[in-house]
């Protein structure tokens, strides 16, 4: 583990993760997001992308030979083993990134943002916890809304995510998003403060912090 302060920041799909993290960049945090590096090594030419299309076929790809990935998800979310064979494949790669992209980071402390930070098996490369809370139902109408997906497919969605006991359970943090986006400004702020502190050596912990949103 570097020497710098490492937060897993994760929570449930649709929960508002990438909204908080940009809260967090805004205050000069590096970001480090897993949904990012599992966009970058299935680009083409990366070895990744041609383990995806041995397992799936070539029609996995369009004519430019890029990744279908609203195809790809649509498979994987109604098949187990599909999507446990494109874990087998992906979730090395990522773990290995995610870890690379951290140690370089050069702020008081980094943010990883891996939404499947129990079933990926990546929480040792964090220090603390920080889960990004809604209520499912909320979830279930953000993500259909944003992706534009019937509500059976949101409901698998959601189910192949972490459980949202787990993710509470193993969180030091929480911040509950179910209020107005500009008051996720503030939230980071709070949490910030005290992340600072632990990165500084100023305290040798922090107490849990649970802030509604």
């Amino acid at each position: 583990m570097p020497s710098t302060l490492t937060v897993g920041l994760t929570g449930g799909i649709a929960s508002g993760k990438s909204l908080v993290a940009s809260a967090f960049q805004r205050l000069g945090v590096t970001i480090v997001d897993a949904d990012v590096v599992a966009r970058d090594i299935v680009e083409p030419g990366q070895p990744a992308l041609a383990e995806i299309v041995e397992r799936f076929g070539a029609e996995i790809v369009d004519d430019g030979g890029r990744l279908k990935r609203r195809d790809l998800r649509e498979i994987v979310f109604a098949d187990a083993q599909a999507r446990s064979d494109l874990e087998g494949i992906t979730h090395p790669r990522i773990r290995a990134e995610l870890a690379r992209r951290r140690d370089a980071a050069q702020s008081d402390y980094c943010l990883l943002v891996v939404p499947l930070l129990v079933k990926s098996s990546m929480i040792d490369l964090v220090d603390r916890v920080l889960v990004v809370d809604a209520p499912e139902v909320v979830q279930m109408e953000r993500l259909m809304s944003r992706d534009d997906i019937d509500e059976d497919l949101a409901r698998r969605m959601i189910a192949a995510q972490d459980a949202r006991s787990e993710r509470l359970a193993m969180a030091d943090d929480v911040l509950i998003n179910t209020g107005p986006r500009k008051d996720i400004a503030d939230l980071a702020a709070a949490l910030h403060a005290g992340y600072l502190r632990l990165a500084q050596g100023e305290v040798a912990d922090l107490p849990p912090l649970h802030l509604p949103g």
